[in-house]
């Protein structure tokens, strides 16, 4: 690994989970958030650290990771005081997951661009149909 600590903030989606799971296997550092804590209990147990807001789960972190549900819900992480973009470290990357509007990607990046963080548009299900 490469010593960063990896961030997991998702609401109620199954890859988050997955993929909290394997970052935390590979030995990286793992914090989480979702609207329901009781969700992400199978991570917490192996060892993730729960946070109470993506505020919280956004500072000091290296690599901040999200997958939720719409653009919606998109916007209500990355924006705003209490959001990733508002949050998140100078020079900390930002990575969206949710199959999302692109246009809202385009906003993510601008905005990540003028805080002095690095945005990637990642959205799994464009990702999983591009495989199969």
């Amino acid at each position: 690994g490469y010593g960063y600590e990896a961030n997991r903030i998702y609401r109620s989606w199954n890859h988050g989970q997955i993929y909290g799971a394997d970052l935390k296997k590979a030995g990286f550092e793992v914090a989480i958030y979702t609207r329901t804590k009781e969700k992400a209990e199978d991570v917490i147990s192996e060892g993730a650290i729960w946070c109470d807001s993506v505020k919280e789960c956004a500072a000091n972190r290296d690599v901040i990771i999200s997958i939720v549900g719409y653009p919606k819900d998109v916007e209500e992480v990355y924006f705003g005081e209490d959001g990733i973009l508002a949050n998140a470290k100078k020079g900390a990357y930002v990575i969206d997951m949710t199959t999302s509007s692109p246009k809202l990607a385009v906003q993510i990046y601008e905005a990540a661009k003028a805080a002095g963080l690095h945005a990637l548009d990642a959205p799994v299900r464009r990702l999983l149909m591009r495989r199969g």
